[in-house]
């Protein structure tokens, strides 16, 4: 465990509130202590009402707040008076407890109080701080986790039994803690849970959480149990594409909604996957139960979908409570001996969350087993917590979900033009999204969990190859496929046209194109919602003109293409409709010098030939990029081979 606290940081905080912000963030940004949105902290602070009255008020971290990055307005203000009268009430529903807390903020606009609130409220210190401390977990997960945990502290923490979080642990702690707490003690062990420490400043309350992790982590150091076996693994070699979508497709089917799977092999994935006794280290249960709405209670081994289903629903029929409706029964973490640890979303940040959840997991369980025996909850203790309304309302919260949430898009030329606008588009939309470009700007296009930006050739098969081996690596699978890569070379006649440059426009605009359907088709095919393909084409298909012959015979051709590949896809619920934009100026291949040539072409200066239109009015890669997503989406769920001007009107092709 590291110190991170700065005496000169904190004394610039100008009220408890910042310092209890910026004590918070040192325990959230150390992901051995908190891993997204775990934990708590709080802190009660005197203050004067509008009719001024003094009163205690209970800041404790919100709902939804992640402590790694929370600010003050992630602490909701509540009463602390009557938040004491609760603790001593006999019992009190989810619901009721949810509605006192919101009934006694003092800012209504705050969000919902954790529901370990009054746990806070009832511990007789300023500062409150709570996290899922790895080795607190670790140790608390074995046979004799209780009579270690003694040996560790002695009587300087209190030690509180495994109750599921809310109202009925807030209640024993408020017992327990009055009944065996004394003047030294520094902090409180739920097993199986967690540590809180304590004090009446940020500071030693800081320093007693870092201090008492440092004692865990010592006594595993000391009993051989710190230091991870060494990786040990046989890797997977070749292209595995294929076998990944195929898996996605048989998640998203249990599911029942398009998901994303992440791959992670590392040696030490693979390794811990390889395991001797996988199949027994791996199917006791989560490291903490508040994991289970993020992982479910088990992960899958292997690829058999179908058996972890049946499985699911035979766990939910023997250990869920009472009157719940069964969720979803796919996986959302799988173990596999040769792809390595998978973890399952919704989305790229939730991939990214059960990953990180499930790595230390995986270390977790390790050092557990090398002190003696790792030994998770009951199944039905954690499927309560699964199962608790409370816990369910926070993956709610987001409301309807994005159009295209769990698919994943594919554009080539996306480093900038028409090509940068759809990947703009369709993560608007919720979609994973891999932008390919020769460029090397592409790679650092977005930053961001759901965006995979390639340098790619799409001339060179090879490369085409690797990229989407790395997309079925990130994401799982392909269900979009943006055709927009494309060569305007200036103006030129055909009696006057190299073959280099006709060959160079037909392999750019044409052959890569091929080739790239050709290889996407299998990924396609396996798409959850069917696979989609939008080919950026060209006025110059209905309607070409002179000096452009590679240009409009190459997109005439790709557009041919597309026409054959619907009659050919459409069985394979693949469907593929081409767009022709016409005078896109805000793209790559509108040089300065092309665009002078094509207005002088037609004896126009270059703002009239922009909107030579019978709208009048230009086009943008905006407009060509919105279409080329809605072509994607419902709106065109039952049009394939079609082709779409979106031009403002061009009489020629009219």
């Amino acid at each position: 465990m590291k110190n991170l606290w700065d005496d000169n940081a904190a004394a610039r905080c100008e009220d408890e509130l910042a310092l209890r912000v910026y004590s918070s963030r040192l325990l959230g940004c150390d992901p051995s202590l908190v891993l997204h949105g775990g934990g708590n902290t709080s802190v009660k602070i005197k203050q004067t009402n509008l009719v001024g009255e003094a009163e205690e008020i209970l800041y404790v971290k919100g709902s939804g707040w992640d402590l790694a990055t929370i600010e003050a307005p992630g602490f909701t203000p509540i009463r602390l008076a009557h938040l004491l009268k609760l603790a001593q009430l006999e019992s009190l529903s989810d619901l009721d407890m949810v509605n006192e807390l919101k009934t006694q903020q003092t800012i209504a606009s705050a969000p919902t109080g954790s529901v370990e609130a009054i746990l806070h409220a009832a511990l007789p210190f300023r500062y409150v701080d709570h996290t899922h401390a790895d080795a607190i977990v670790t140790i608390t997960n074995t046979a004799d986790g209780e009579a270690r945990i003694r040996q560790i502290y002695g009587d300087d923490v209190v030690i509180i039994p495994y109750v599921m979080p809310g109202f009925d642990l807030a209640r024993l702690v408020a017992e327990r803690f009055a009944a065996d707490a004394h003047t030294e003690t520094i902090g409180m062990v739920l097993m199986n849970h967690g540590i809180f420490s304590f004090a009446d400043d940020a500071k030693t309350s800081y320093q007693r959480m870092i201090n008492l992790v440092q004692r865990a982590e010592d006594y595993l150091q000391a009993e051989g149990a710190w230091q991870l076996p060494e990786p040990t693994a046989n890797p997977l070699s070749g292209q595995h594409r294929i076998e990944r979508t195929a898996l996605r497709a048989d998640v998203s089917a249990s599911a029942g909604f398009p998901c994303l799977l992440s791959y992670h092999s590392t040696t030490t994935d693979l390794s811990f996957c390889q395991h001797r006794d996988v199949a027994t280290i791996s199917q006791q249960g989560p490291a903490t139960p508040d994991h289970v709405i993020r992982t479910k209670r088990l992960p899958l081994l292997g690829r058999d979908v179908q058996a972890y289903q049946a499985f699911y629903k035979e766990d939910f029929k023997s250990n869920a409570p009472a009157g719940v409706t069964m969720l979803d029964p796919a996986p959302r973490v799988i173990l596999d001996p040769e792809l390595g640890l998978i973890s399952i979303g919704k989305s790229a940040k939730e991939c990214g969350i059960i990953a990180d959840i499930y790595h230390h997991t995986m270390q977790i369980i390790q050092r557990a087993e090398q002190l003696g025996g790792w030994q998770a909850l009951p199944a039905d203790k954690v499927l309560e917590v699964e199962y608790w309304e409370l816990e369910q309302a926070k993956l709610r919260k987001g409301g309807s979900a994005p159009k295209f949430q769990g698919e994943i898009a594919l554009v080539t030329g996306a480093a900038s033009g028409i090509g940068s606008a759809c990947v703009n588009a369709l993560l608007a939309r919720g979609a994973a999204v891999v932008g390919l470009d020769i460029n090397p700007a592409i790679c650092e296009l977005h930053q961001r969990a759901d965006f995979l930006g390639l340098q790619c050739d799409v001339t060179n098969t090879e490369q085409l190859e690797q990229t989407l081996e790395r997309t079925t690596q990130q994401f799982g699978g392909l269900d979009m496929l943006i055709l927009n890569a494309g060569m305007f070379p200036g103006g030129s006649r055909i009696d006057a046209l190299e073959d280099d440059l006709w060959r160079k426009v037909m392999a750019v605009n044409l052959d890569a194109n091929m080739a790239l359907m050709r290889i996407a088709h299998p990924l396609l095919k396996q798409a959850p919602a069917g696979g989609r393909v939008v080919v950026v084409g060209s006025k110059n298909v209905p309607a070409p003109g002179p000096g452009a012959a590679a240009y409009s015979a190459s997109k005439a051709a790709l557009n041919q293409l597309a026409r054959i590949a619907a009659l050919e896809w459409g069985a394979d619920n693949i469907r593929i409709n081409s767009l022709h934009p016409d005078a896109v100026f805000d793209t790559g291949i509108w040089s300065d010098e092309v665009l002078q040539s094509r207005a002088a072409h037609y004896g126009m200066s270059i703002e009239a030939y922009k909107t030579k239109n019978l709208l009048q009015t230009e086009i943008t890669s905006h407009d060509v990029a919105e279409l080329a997503a809605e072509m994607c989406g419902p709106l065109f769920a039952k049009t394939t081979g079609a082709q779409l001007p979106i031009d403002g009107g061009n009489d020629r092709v009219i």
